[in-house]
């Protein structure tokens, strides 16, 4: 938020459960939870904050990663993202002065093959325990992305682009 130009930021995170409805795609999914974190956290504040959220998932073979709960299920994770493609969508939801709303990006990220000692590693690391799919491409995982199409802060969990562009919309200056 800083690169955008963005001053007096405070970080509120959202506390409830993440609930969403049966049978969503992934950029509903995604848009659905980041709205849910969003009116929860605007609830407390004041009339005249913006309010920004964001929720990020990954989406292969018809299966959706979120942050996985124990190290077995991240090295599961990363063994089947390995030497593909997958896709990573995010979330956006603004509130501001009432109006409330919620977009969502796409990017595709392509991993080169990974050893099992590799996975092992990266997950002794502790870096995947807090990320959907498993891995940071901003951290250690960067070894392992071969390359993005779209938006890499999508995959980082913000895509700065879109949220930029709804901040215009509701009348937030930046840079």
């Amino acid at each position: 938020m800083e690169m955008l130009g963005v001053q007096d930021l405070r970080i509120i995170p959202a506390k409830g459960e993440e609930r969403a409805p049966a049978g969503l795609t992934p950029d509903e999914l995604v848009r659905f939870l980041s709205r849910q974190k969003a009116e929860e956290v605007a609830a407390a504040a004041s009339p005249g904050d913006t309010v920004v959220a964001a929720d990020t998932v990954v989406w292969v073979d018809g299966r959706l990663f979120g942050k996985p709960h124990s190290e077995t299920e991240a090295a599961e994770m990363l063994r089947t993202l390995s030497g593909r493609a997958h896709e990573v969508f995010t979330g956006v939801t603004v509130i501001r002065g009432g109006v409330c709303v919620s977009e969502a990006e796409r990017s595709v990220v392509h991993f080169r093959e990974l050893s099992e000692a590799e996975i092992a590693a990266y997950v002794a690391t502790g870096e995947p325990m807090d990320k959907a799919g498993a891995y940071g491409a901003q951290g250690k995982a960067a070894l392992f992305v071969r390359g993005i199409e779209g938006d890499f802060f999508n995959v980082m969990g913000l895509p700065l682009c879109r949220l930029g562009e709804m901040l215009k919309q509701q009348g937030v200056g930046l840079l």
